[in-house]
């Protein structure tokens, strides 16, 4: 079997030295989606699992939101293949996961229930196991709701909310926990009321969504959405209601990591949704796409530690509102990766001037399309299907499914697909990847343990 390497990631051997994590490998030429945390542990060969954080479908198969694990590896002889399910015995709307930063445990939340599963990947990673589940996430915060990014720092893990438990509007926090599933702190987001600090440089909602850290400027970057009440709502219903369409987020907040303060308020309208950082040490900026206005928009630092946020690109035809949802850049910095959900469109762009990015490639994946995770040589590209419950289309239109491509420089490759409707799974959302070289292992021994290296 061909092994995976692993080391840690970081933006800098100064940073690194810095917050005494290891040194910083070269960086290659494309970014382990996966490694979301530069404090993570990273594939940097061959993953050999893709972990499918997967929504329940009533009607399909046993209706419970669970973790698929698909074979990854193509030495493997199930290669490309479901290899083992677990279901969490409910329906939460699950939607995102991450990992710790030691990369044993992958937590997923459910933006319904605001319940989190925390997930033991590393006694075999072939057959994850649920090792603690949370239930007193809106209890414990002070009124959270909607766990949404779950990101790795050092032996903690931030979560990002939706929505409050007041009026299930955008309003919302950023909660904090140990690696053991242990509430630590609450931040809330800046809102028109009380700004908690921050330098008003744009119209503070108090909304968030996604959130990214650079510790070599020692910021967090976090973005904005929208709250229960309209992620819930039928979409169709949302886009005729005049009054629902008003309450998006148009924020990015600029925070101090050690501090969890916030600095600054930055003006992006139209719903910001992930932010990807560069990961090169001189590169001071991170990339998001507006939902509503498909647009590029470039988060950037000057000289003298201020930030400023810059439409850059257009996605498609915005006036078709093609809806970005999912971006994924290169590890060198020069690509970053665009999925639409409208048109289920992959495209790609030139980021070598991130003030002017340009597409270069684009390519039809699925009648809808949502997330984008690639391999750390940027060889392989894996996409899913699944926005939310109450979003995806009906019908032949709603397809769901998990495919994977080959890249070679030019164009995508099908190497497999599942469909998750005809495997009786349910809706796939967010992928991450593990590797049995991370945990000392070569993959299962003939006994039917697991051989260790």
């Amino acid at each position: 079997m061909r092994r995976a390497r692993s080391i840690r990631c970081g933006a800098s051997r100064a940073a690194a030295a810095l917050l005494a994590l290891a040194p910083v490998a070269a960086a290659p030429v494309a970014a382990d989606e996966t490694c979301m945390s530069p404090y993570m542990a990273k594939i940097i060969g061959q993953e050999d699992f893709i972990y499918v954080w997967t929504l329940g479908e009533e009607g399909v198969g046993d209706g419970q939101d669970k973790l698929v694990t698909v074979d990854a590896n193509p030495t493997s002889p199930s290669y490309g293949k479901v290899v083992h399910t677990l279901s969490v015995g409910s329906r939460n709307e699950a939607h995102h996961s991450g990992l710790t930063d030691d990369r044993m445990f992958l937590w997923a939340g459910g933006l319904d229930t605001s319940r989190i599963f925390i997930f033991d990947i590393h006694s075999n990673p072939a057959r994850p196991k649920l090792a603690k589940t949370i239930d007193d996430f809106v209890a414990r915060s002070g009124g959270v709701v909607g766990p949404h990014t779950l990101y790795a720092v050092p032996g903690r893990m931030l979560v990002t909310g939706l929505s409050n438990d007041r009026d299930h509007g955008g309003r919302t926090g950023m909660v904090e926990y140990t690696n053991g599933g242990d509430y630590v702190a609450t931040y809330w987001m800046p809102d028109p009321d009380d700004l908690r600090g921050a330098r008003k440089g744009g119209s503070a909602d108090g909304y968030g969504y996604d959130v990214r850290a650079l510790p070599r400027l020692n910021a967090l970057i976090s973005s904005s959405f929208t709250g229960w009440t309209n992620y819930m709502m039928d979409f169709g219903k949302l886009l005729a209601d005049p009054e629902a369409m008003k309450h998006f987020g148009k924020t990015v907040v600029v925070w101090n990591l050690h501090a969890r303060r916030p600095v600054q308020v930055l003006d992006v309208p139209g719903a910001p949704l992930e932010i990807r950082c560069a990961w090169d040490g001189d590169h001071n900026w991170c990339f998001t796409s507006s939902a509503l206005t498909s647009k590029l928009w470039l988060i950037h630092a000057d000289s003298q530690g201020s930030w400023g946020a810059s439409a850059v690109a257009d996605i498609g035809d915005p006036a078709k509102v093609p809806l970005p949802v999912d971006i994924s850049i290169s590890n060198d910095d020069s690509r970053l990766w665009v999925d639409t959900f409208m048109d289920g469109r992959a495209r790609l762009f030139d980021i070598h001037d991130p003030h002017h990015p340009k597409q270069v490639y684009e390519s039809r994946i699925g009648k809808q399309l949502n997330m984008v995770s690639q391999s750390w040589d940027g060889k392989r590209v894996y996409f899913t299907s699944s926005l939310l419950a109450n979003w995806d289309k009906k019908g032949d239109e709603g397809e769901q499914f998990l495919r994977a491509y080959s890249w070679d420089g030019r164009q995508l490759t099908r190497r497999f697909e599942i469909d998750f409707r005809a495997q009786q799974l349910g809706r796939p959302h967010q992928m991450r990847f593990g590797a049995y070289a991370l945990y000392g292992l070569t993959g299962p021994a003939p006994s039917g343990g697991l051989a260790a290296r």
